[in-house]
């Protein structure tokens, strides 16, 4: 089982996007036996908590499903369960890199790397803007996850 992570800060916009979006395209794929996928938080400000109201309807809108995700703060055993840890920015991709024991770094890498037009970039945090916000995300999100879901599926010939 391979295993796919998402960061972000409090689990409630962005890294419970990529999953839901991701894991549609994992299971529309017929590959959910073999990837596994998940998201969490660096902060537990929102433990517990479903995705932000405004992540929600436009994962609606889109035909995805973020309701049965809920917030979680990443776990020091993640760094070892996860295959990819993909962080949503490079705030994120600093600070797990420095909680990360030194063996798991190399699978700590950022999301966007895997978008054809951002390698380096970070995926805004749409929490404060308005609604073209979190559209501009999930357009970030979805091209990345399919050149990831690719990545992946290549690698490990699946």
């Amino acid at each position: 089982m391979i295993k796919v992570l998402f960061v972000c800060t409090g689990n409630i916009c962005r890294s419970p996007t990529a999953d839901g979006v991701f894991r549609d395209m994992v299971d529309k794929a017929g590959l959910s036996a073999h990837i596994d996928v998940d998201s969490c938080g660096l902060s537990a400000y929102h433990v517990g908590e479903q995705a932000d109201p405004r992540s929600r309807e436009m994962a609606r809108s889109r035909g995805y499903d973020l309701s049965m995700i809920r917030s979680r703060k990443i776990n020091p055993t993640d760094y070892g369960n996860f295959d990819y840890i993909l962080a949503m920015d490079d705030g994120h991709l600093a600070d797990m890199h420095r909680q990360s024991p030194a063996e798991f770094r190399d699978k700590i890498e950022l999301f966007l790397d895997h978008h054809p037009d951002r390698k380096g970039q970070s995926v805004p945090d749409p929490y404060y803007g308005g609604a073209n916000g979190f559209a501009n995300v999930f357009d970030m999100i979805e091209e990345a996850s399919n050149v990831l879901l690719t990545c992946i599926r290549d690698k490990h010939g699946i």
